[in-house]
């Protein structure tokens, strides 16, 4: 052809004038340039810019994810940066305390049974550190030289290892390969140097002890906070156990597991953490369960991985999530801006660590406090169900589902809502809070010298009430 044309593009080029001059008589004649894949484009609407906006008071989007505020990603507290972190509050437990002798902080470890009420009238036989488990907190800064003295008041030997933690050979911790067992009534001295940073933790390094529950946090925090700072640094401690029914001790030979602990709690005994409005918010969490992994799932809110056990991820590296897995002896920092009030669950999403004592279902649970399974063989003599639960629904096979819970007594329900951190949720908030399951309540500042701060009488539901109506005062009006 001429001019080097194919026979196919003569024929693409009139179809294409033809369709131009067509598309021009219909009122279409106007040129698009077409969008390059990586061109940028810039907002063309009022709506479009207030997406690219973050607010630390209400649901935004901070885009687009390349920048700092996408989600909140470097949104910092309401701290001012270059500023020594926040102190750790882990629910439930303690801080192991420390003195200073010749320069080294020294603390103080008594390796002890304990009995540990799981839910209020239910105490289990466990083992962990200064009579609870899991152990107290210890917290330290980087470049702090610390001793540990450790009393072994076990009936068998122990050793106590320092997961994660860079240290010299012979304070590692395995018995046989790096020392000799602590025996029963002895005493063992490990000391070292601190230069890492993160979420740590200590533990025995007998396997069936560990199963047993003897394990706490190591908190070791930078001198400067790390950019953006929080406002508020929580830990937990995540673990499972087996314990028969009619039975109050671990079995730690089991391959199946059926209590559930969020430091040393089931819910909804488990205490919730408490922030207010628009701070900045880190979680830590450890999985020390013997062989369960756990899907974490947190309400309302989107938060960053920040951190692991092995200390701070660069913030090239963080990852929005909200349910992230955690494996046995992993911790995984998460933060967030506490942008949403309310009351927000923080629970693993496995079925199964989602429930309380859960035990073999041994036919319909209508007869309460028998086995059904040593009438079998007399059924006449078998004793008459509970008249409330003789209803059509139990001809459905697989009704119920129900499992062994709290007898909710009057002592129990002081014990479950007589705390602080509850007041003022909803009545029967309870219910719907169980094994691996806590709550992050996040409260305008008005709402939480209430419930925190003040010995005013609050009604059940009253906060909760006062956040969906929209009465309180938000700290956003007055920035």
């Amino acid at each position: 052809m001429k001019n080097g044309l194919t026979r196919r593009q003569v024929m693409y080029t009139g179809l294409a004038a033809g369709l131009g001059s067509l598309f021009a008589r219909l009122g279409y004649a106007k040129t698009v340039a077409p969008q390059r894949a990586n061109e940028p484009r810039e907002p063309t609407t009022e709506s479009n810019r207030a997406f690219s906006n973050y607010s630390r008071f209400s649901p935004s989007f901070g885009g687009p994810p390349g920048s700092d505020q996408f989600l909140g990603k470097l949104v910092p507290g309401l701290r001012k940066s270059g500023q020594e972190p926040v102190m750790v509050e882990a629910p439930d437990l303690g801080k192991v305390p420390w003195k200073m002798v010749n320069g080294v902080k020294e603390f103080e470890l008594r390796c002890t049974p304990v009995k540990r009420e799981f839910l209020p009238g239910e105490a289990m036989d466990v083992w962990g550190y200064n009579g609870t488990m899991p152990g107290p907190t210890v917290e330290a800064f980087q470049g702090d030289r610390v001793r540990f003295v450790v009393h072994n008041e076990l009936p068998e030997p122990t050793s106590v290892h320092w997961h994660g933690l860079e240290l010299p050979i012979q304070y590692d911790g395995v018995p046989g390969l790096t020392q000799d067992l602590i025996p029963p009534g002895g005493t063992y001295v490990y000391e070292y140097d601190l230069h890492q940073t993160g979420t740590f933790f200590y533990h025995s390094h007998i396997a069936m002890q560990e199963a047993f529950g003897m394990a706490g946090l190591f908190i070791v925090h930078p001198r400067i906070a790390y950019d953006p700072p929080v406002d508020r640094d929580f830990a937990l401690v995540f673990q499972n156990f087996l314990i028969p029914p009619n039975s109050a001790t671990a079995n730690s030979m089991a391959m199946d597991w059926n209590w559930h602990t969020i430091n040393g709690r089931s819910g909804p005994y488990t205490t919730p953490m408490v922030c207010k409005h628009g701070e900045r918010v880190r979680v830590r969490l450890v999985d020390f369960s013997p062989m369960q992994h756990h899907p974490i799932h947190f309400h309302g809110h989107t938060f960053w991985l920040t951190g692991t056990e092995g200390g701070r991820i660069p913030q090239s590296a963080w990852v929005p999530r909200n349910n992230t897995l955690v494996g046995v002896a992993m911790a995984q920092d998460f933060e967030f801006v506490a942008f949403n009030p309310g009351d927000w669950i923080f629970h693993c999403h496995m079925v199964h660590h989602m429930m309380n004592h859960m035990v073999q279902q041994v036919g319909p649970r209508i007869r309460e406090g028998f086995d059904a399974s040593q009438y079998l063989a007399s059924l006449p003599n078998r004793p008459s169900p509970q008249s409330s639960l003789e209803e059509p629904a139990f001809d459905v096979p697989g009704y119920p589902q129900k499992m062994q819970g709290m007898k909710m007594s009057m002592a129990t329900m002081k014990k479950i809502s007589g705390r602080r951190e509850v007041r003022g949720m909803r009545a029967g908030w309870f219910k719907g809070v169980k094994g691996l399951m806590t709550v992050l309540r996040v409260l305008p500042e008005d709402l939480y010298n209430r419930v925190m701060l003040s010995d005013e009488d609050i009604q059940p539901g009253e906060i909760f009430d006062a956040i969906v109506k929209g009465s309180y005062q938000s700290r956003e009006m007055s920035t």
